[in-house]
């Protein structure tokens, strides 16, 4: 039992800080008022704001693997619950995919950044959520853990909503995977906020490019937030960019794709027109910033 968590005092729910993927499943599936902490940067405000009243808090950064950053092959895997600031000064992770330690980046401020973690960003379920379109744009997979043992699941497939995921009870997500890196390929992540820090996205776009040797584009994947209840995996918007150059009518048809996706509410910082016109704008920009970052990299 603890009574003191990052200064909120806790009464009515109970701790645990498991070192083993089974025991953090088995207290997490103990009562579906359980959550998860990782860095607890919105399970905390949430708790303060009397938006969740846990019975169980399930502490994951003591289980081996969920903090830090490895090498897997020509890949990467990252611990669901390493810190931003962990992400943001690892230099062979900035330089494979730029566009994901960017989005990482954006979670926030300096004193955010050391405990705000990419499952976290995931798992609260925000559809503005920074570093999802950037994880979604370069194809991770989430390795999730549970009472049944581990399954992988691409990172789109884990938010089923606003505030809800698609897990079930007692599984947590343990890591991400990016995929390999080769040569002439990399990534961006741009949003719109009506503030320069420390803002929520009124859109975000991350797009990731991979060039053959003539400078055409070979593999192409975008990720959308803010535009629909949640993030979203723009494969036709992808698909017309193959074959080409990033012409001025590339960008364009990219525009077109990205926008018929779309379907964003209007709210306070933004009409549903608004924020689909934005996405295609920034979609083009992303998409010239990983193209010329991908060209650097023949």
């Amino acid at each position: 039992m603890a009574d003191l968590i990052f200064g909120y005092h806790v009464t009515q729910a109970d701790y645990q800080a498991p070192q083993t993927a089974q025991d953090a499943a088995r207290a997490l599936a103990a009562t579906r008022a359980s959550r998860a902490l990782a860095g607890g940067t919105d399970l905390i405000v949430q708790m303060r704001a009397g938006r969740v009243r846990p019975e169980m808090i399930v502490d994951l950064k003591r289980l081996p693997g969920l903090v830090g950053v490895r090498r897997d092959g020509e890949g990467f895997v990252i611990g669901a619950a390493t810190p931003g600031a962990v992400l943001t000064s690892h230099a062979d992770l900035a330089a494979a995919w730029p566009g994901v330690v960017e989005a990482a980046g954006l979670i926030g401020s300096t004193q955010v950044q050391g405990r705000a973690s990419l499952g976290g960003n995931l798992c609260n379920a925000s559809p503005a959520a920074d570093s999802v379109p950037a994880l979604i744009a370069a194809r991770a997979v989430c390795t999730v853990a549970g009472p049944d043992g581990e399954r992988e699941e691409a990172v789109e497939r884990i938010p089923a909503g606003p505030g809800s995921l698609t897990l079930k009870p007692g599984e947590f997500v343990s890591a991400f995977k990016l995929p390999p890196r080769g040569r002439g390929a990399s990534d961006a992540y741009l949003r719109l906020t009506p503030r320069t820090e420390m803002d929520i996205a009124v859109v975000g776009v991350g797009v990731s490019l991979t060039l053959d040797e003539d400078r055409r584009i070979v593999a192409a994947h975008v990720g959308l937030g803010a535009v629909a209840p949640v993030a979203l995996y723009a494969e036709a918007a992808g698909a017309v960019l193959l074959g080409t150059r990033l012409e001025p009518a590339d960008l364009a048809r990219l525009e077109d794709a990205v926008r018929a996706v779309c379907r964003p509410i209007t709210d306070k910082r933004g009409t549903a027109a608004y924020r689909t016109d934005v996405a295609g704008v920034l979609a083009r920009r992303a998409a010239l910033i990983a193209y010329r970052r991908a060209g650097d990299q023949l």
